[in-house]
């Protein structure tokens, strides 16, 4: 069942109310009665609804009646030319690229591609790896068994075809990629059993692993994998991780697939050799495939499908601004902002984020932002000074029946 919202205008700016009616907490489709727990499943911090904020928006991509789907891209080092590779399909399918020139404001057409990219069989993922010699590359994965990879030398004009990087698979590969500290890269999916080896099968009940493996040699080889995390009950999955402002902590917050829990996060103060209890995050931080990233002025900005159990805008794309100390202090932050609506169940927002050196933001994601059309391929821009100036905007505070207190400032209201 579906949670009914009422959107209410009023001088100020847009006001939504969430009309949450007795048993019909689950919402946008998604049909589950949450575990009891010590974590709010809402929230309370204000929602900052970009979403009608047309000239914040670029069409990356669309097709008429072609799904379009699942985004990564990658910025290189002149900050303003930005790669995207997405799968015409839900996550399976040919993979298409595209290239900007002007830091995500113009798009080439669909680039030339080697053959083999169009038998990829889940989301692509795309890195930008530097070996120990100087030597860049851009590297991209393609998931389920087995994980294949293919490289560019020369900033993506040109790549290998996509090929094994071992006997193993897994779901959503590459989620995370980042460089520890003794130069190598460590890289982290999730698998259920299914593809971890060729003919797997989903245990029953399933059980959910993090997997982890290493490149010494700048992303050309990949070690077999180790499991590293999984939790008795939870579903964990989609592990995104970002390092601490000191850059002495690994956080990982990872989606919950079963939707008995809220997302969960686990630390690492050893560079990803061992990894901490997993434990749940607030409603606020609650959804699937989190990309982080540090404003100019120290605060992170953190981007996803939202799944909160209680919340407005479930299903929709949304983000969160806070601290790092916000993830690992379990607190819920400063704001969320939905940036698009999506219009079909939570069928969107696997979302590539950047950042210009202006302190502009471009993230960059498919979803069904037109009702009964096939998803396409959009990027939304705004910088946290924006965000704050909505924020101070005087809203009023309505309460969600069975939830927190709601705040919402609509961007196309209060920006003039």
């Amino acid at each position: 069942m579906r949670m009914k919202f009422k959107k209410y205008s009023s001088g100020t700016g847009a006001i939504l109310l969430a009309s949450v009616l007795l048993g019909m907490l689950a919402a946008r489709g998604l049909d589950f009665e949450p575990k009891e727990s010590h974590v709010s499943r809402g929230y309370s911090i204000p929602l900052v609804d970009l979403s009608k904020d047309r000239k914040r928006q670029v069409v990356v991509d669309r097709e008429p009646g072609q799904y379009l789907g699942h985004p990564t891209t990658v910025l290189l080092e002149d900050n303003r030319t930005m790669i995207a590779v997405y799968p015409k399909g839900h996550g399976q399918g040919a993979i298409v690229m595209k290239r900007s020139d002007d830091s995500g404001l113009i798009w080439s057409g669909r680039l030339p591609t080697p053959k083999s990219w169009e038998t990829s069989k889940e989301v692509p993922t795309i890195y930008r790896v530097i070996d120990l010699h100087g030597v860049k590359r851009l590297i991209m994965f393609s998931g389920l068994f087995p994980i294949r990879m293919s490289a560019s030398e020369d900033d993506g004009k040109n790549w290998s075809e996509l090929e094994p990087i071992g006997n193993f698979g897994g779901i959503v590969a590459m989620a995370s990629v980042v460089r520890i500290k003794n130069g190598d890269f460590m890289a982290l999916f999730h698998d259920d059993g299914r593809f971890f080896r060729e003919g797997g099968k989903r245990m029953n009940p399933p059980v959910f692993y993090i997997y982890q493996t290493i490149s010494k040699d700048g992303g050309l080889t990949w070690e077999e994998p180790v499991s590293i995390l999984t939790h008795p009950e939870a579903h964990l999955c989609e592990p995104g991780i970002i390092r601490s402002p000191d850059g002495k902590q690994l956080a990982m917050l990872m989606r919950e697939n079963s939707r008995q829990f809220n997302s969960f996060v686990s630390f690492s103060n050893d560079e990803g050799r061992t990894w901490i209890k997993p434990r749940e995050l607030p409603g606020a931080l609650t959804g699937d495939r989190h990309v982080g990233r540090y404003a100019p002025d120290g605060r992170l900005f953190i981007t996803f499908r939202d799944t909160t159990h209680i919340s407005p805008t479930q299903g929709d794309w949304v983000g969160w601004v806070g601290t790092y100390e916000d993830v690992v202090k379990g607190r819920e932050g400063q704001y969320r902002i939905r940036l698009m609506d999506n219009t079909k169940s939570a069928d969107c927002a696997y979302p590539g984020l950047e950042l210009l050196p202006d302190g502009t933001f471009v993230t960059t994601t498919y979803g069904h932002w037109i009702k009964d059309e096939q998803p396409f391929i959009v990027s939304v821009r705004f910088k946290l000074e924006e965000i704050d100036r909505l924020a101070r905007s005087h809203v009023e505070k309505i309460p969600i029946v069975f939830g927190p207190a709601l705040q919402t400032i609509s961007s196309a209201m209060a920006i003039k």
